[in-house]
């Protein structure tokens, strides 16, 4: 387990114990992930509870880097902020709303999981600047810029210069059908990366190939708009069996098929302690014999520039990671198929290009090979001979039957970070129902409890359409290899790293997994009111984390019942209405109420003076690095 601490003997310090219950989620996330990777996490004293989360991270080579986590780019916003607040004001709500036809939460601590992952990489990025010649001390973010970051494509799409995505809730007429239900109650999702089984497994069920082909096209949009209006037929012949009939038939067609467990459920997985223990990464290094004077010298201010990163990924996860070395100013080339990535032409576009694509590929270099060919091969290992990190996604087993695993590597480039981003497993355990299903989102959402988690808070059947997972298993995966690289350059040492999906789901649920209290950080995800109103004109979402902020409520609307008498919640209701969602946030916001206007439009985003600093408007809205440099 000592091998899977590649920071042991670097220092996390803070006042981790005297945060305010805005950040009180991102500090526990933040000290799991900060141990998980062995830093000594120290609790001190000299931070004050306020509008930023502040603390300093150190190594045995450099100077302390601080990091401040503010909670708007606008420092002039009003200071209350929980995770419904920032998913309500970042569109987050709106998209996660789709299926159901208004915005809703999606019941996990997502953007403040994401704000600790990018403020520890900010940190590790910048004592790798230091490393390499550069005098930067700080790394800040926000917290808005941690959601607008997991909305990046979301965004694009709704911006595009040609045909854009107008997708609202309340104008998605048909339900989404994922995930399906059987006769005998099981609640399950399917899966496959192919039309051919998808027509396979219909056929079975006496489904027309013309209503299995308008079925597939629907299927695909998950990936992309969070929607997927399926046709009712499909749903229906399914709830006509059981889900042993119905996995036989997946078996037979090459279907997979996933039950939407609980997380008590994931917790009796034969190799969930040695995961939960380990952590989101696992690591594995040796010495890299070079002289530590050949560190790179950084190129620019970025800390990751002059650094090179070959990348051979697809859909999300494996190229936001190459997206986010790239922020960091990393030269990242990036393999496609010899045409092009097909994805390349997916509507929206701008600029002849997918802007989906671009949001997340639009700062790399581009080289078609042909990985499967002799002469591919021999020119991706040409180019990992003097990279310093090679970044894929490929199906477990397919870097070794392409002879570009990382034991093909070692000798190449003994100095080489191997960075895989998978679906499942970290530690290569062969659970055989694993093994025989895609780690995708959705299947993973499933397998995870990670839906059923969102299904319980936000009372809908299943998951998120929203790409939760991807999104954050793509930000683990570039946090894990800009840890790896920090341990380079530390101790002279090449070595892999894989995160995955599955890793993400886990990091996603740490209040819910056992031995959390030894973090000393507890985490109250229960509310006394949380929910999204109707005002006269657009919504507003309010949390009260606890009853000082119940009673700030009750005093800045002027209301005479207390909290806890009957017809409360109808008399709220009743009396939001009686304004614009612009009036009472004035109103509330004055009450330190935490308060935002849930963000259905997503084209309205770049307006609002407290996220603009994250947006550029071009042919589409592009959302900016996370981080900012000192």
């Amino acid at each position: 387990m000592e091998m899977n601490r590649p920071l042991t003997g670097c220092t996390l310090s803070g006042s981790f114990n005297h945060v305010a219950t805005d950040f009180a989620p991102i500090v526990a996330s933040l000290r799991y992930q900060a141990s998980a990777l062995g830093l000594n996490v120290i609790s001190n004293n000299n931070g004050a509870m306020g509008a930023a989360l502040s603390f300093e991270f150190t190594t045995t080579r450099t100077r302390s880097v601080s990091c401040d986590i503010a909670k708007w780019s606008d420092a002039a916003r009003p200071t209350s902020i929980t995770e419904n607040i920032i998913q309500a004001a970042c569109g987050i709500m709106s998209v996660h709303g789709r299926v159901s036809g208004e915005p809703r939460p999606l019941g996990l601590q997502y953007v403040s999981t994401l704000t600790g992952a990018l403020a520890l990489q900010g940190c590790f990025a910048a004592a790798l600047g230091q490393l390499r010649g550069l005098s930067v001390t700080s790394s800040n973010i926000s917290v808005a810029s941690a959601a607008l970051l997991s909305m990046a494509q979301y965004i694009a799409g709704a911006t595009a210069a040609e045909t854009p995505e107008t997708i609202l809730p309340e104008s998605i007429s048909h339900p989404a059908a994922p995930p399906f239900m059987s006769s005998d109650g099981f609640c399950f999702e399917l899966e496959t990366l192919d039309v051919e089984p998808w027509q396979r497994f219909w056929a079975q069920f006496g489904i027309s190939s013309a209503v299995s082909g308008k079925g597939w096209n629907a299927f695909l949009l998950r990936y992309a708009k969070a929607i997927s209006p399926l046709p009712d037929e499909l749903a229906s012949a399914l709830t006509n069996h059981t889900y042993q009939h119905i996995s036989e038939i997946c078996a037979r067609t090459g279907m997979s098929i996933c039950p939407l467990r609980s997380v008590k459920e994931r917790q009796q997985d034969e190799h969930f302690m040695h995961e939960w223990v380990q952590g989101p990464w696992a690591f594995e290094f040796r010495p890299s014999f070079n002289n530590r004077n050949t560190i790179k010298k950084a190129e620019n201010k970025l800390p990751l520039s002059g650094v090179t990163v070959i990348e051979s990924c697809r859909r999300i996860q494996g190229p936001l990671a190459g997206h986010l070395l790239a922020l960091l100013g990393a030269e990242v080339i990036r393999i496609e198929p010899p045409g092009g990535d097909p994805l390349r032409g997916m509507p929206p576009m701008a600029d002849g290009c997918s802007v989906r694509f671009d949001a997340l590929n639009r700062l790399k270099t581009i080289r078609e090979v042909d990985i499967k060919s002799s002469a591919g091969k021999a020119e991706i290992k040409e180019l990992v001979r003097y990279a310093d990190v090679f970044l894929h996604n490929w199906a477990p087993n397919k870097a070794a039957q392409l002879g570009l695993d990382y034991s093909d590597f070692v000798d190449l480039n003994p100095a080489l970070i191997y960075a895989y981003a998978a679906g499942w497993s970290t530690n290569g355990s062969a659970d055989p129902f694993l093994n025989s299903i895609p780690g995708t989102d959705f299947m993973t959402q499933a397998y995870s409890g990670v839906a059923r988690k969102i299904s319980q808070a936000c009372g809908t059947r299943g998951g998120s359409l929203f790409t939760v997972l991807d999104v954050l298993g793509g930000v683990i995966a570039a946090q894990g290899a800009t840890a790896a690289l920090l341990k380079k350059d530390l101790d002279n040492v090449g070595g892999k790293v894989t995160s995955s999906l599955l890793s993400a789901a886990t990091l996603l649920c740490i209040d819910d997994f056992p031995d959390f209290d030894v973090l000393n950080t507890h985490v109250n995800s229960e509310s006394v009111i949380n929910g999204v109103f109707a005002t006269q004109q657009g919504k507003i979402a309010i949390e009260c984390p606890d009853r000082n902020a119940v009673y700030r409520l009750v005093d800045a609307l002027g209301m005479t019942s207390e909290p806890d008498a009957a017809g409360f919640q109808q008399h709220l209701e009743s009396l939001l209405l009686s304004r614009t969602a612009e009036e009472w946030l004035l109103i509330l916001e004055r009450g330190n109420v935490p308060v935002a206007h849930v963000v259905e439009d997503l084209t309205v985003l770049q307006n609002q003076i407290h996220l603009q600093q994250q947006l550029s408007s071009d042919s589409y809205t592009k959302v900016m690095s996370p981080w900012s440099f000192k």
